[in-house]
């Protein structure tokens, strides 16, 4: 009988414990904040390259899920391109006290409609860490998720 309790408990505890993972692997913004910088020089001045963790490095080219708010840059809005802030707007990288790991482009299938509220999209996680003239998370053939 203890033993059957025991059997028990473990069933319990591997299923918990994969629900668990399951929900981490839902918040990329924490795995995406796990990235540093090292600062280059280029004609312009200091540049601040990213250098991502290898748990970063594991995500890219595969399907994620990133939530958060959208963020009209320079007074325009791309249906079929957005800037995503894990954080709202009066706190974001652009305008608050975020840091560029708490945004990301998002290339979409489909054009959405903008909204203040907080969206979901999922797509293919691309790294940048060469063109300083784009983000350095970028999520491509993205589609909105319902929430």
């Amino acid at each position: 009988m203890k033993r059957i309790k025991f059997l028990g408990l473990f069933l319990l505890i591997s299923v918990l414990g994969s629900v668990s993972l399951q929900a981490q692997q839902t918040n990329v913004w924490k795995s995406l904040s796990e990235v540093s910088y090292k600062i280059s020089e280029d004609n312009f001045g200091e540049l601040y390259v990213p250098v991502f963790s290898e748990n970063i490095k594991k995500l890219e080219g595969k399907v994620v899920e990133a939530d958060g708010y959208i963020i009209p840059f320079e007074g325009m809005f791309k249906p079929e391109h957005i800037i995503l802030s894990s954080l709202p707007l009066a706190e974001c990288f652009f305008c608050g006290s975020g840091g560029p790991e708490t945004v990301m482009e998002v290339m979409l299938s489909s054009p959405i409609k903008y909204t203040s509220k907080r969206v979901k999209v999922r797509g293919k996680l691309t790294l940048n860490s060469s063109d300083p003239e784009k983000l350095m998370y970028i999520l491509k053939d993205a589609q909105l998720v319902d929430n």
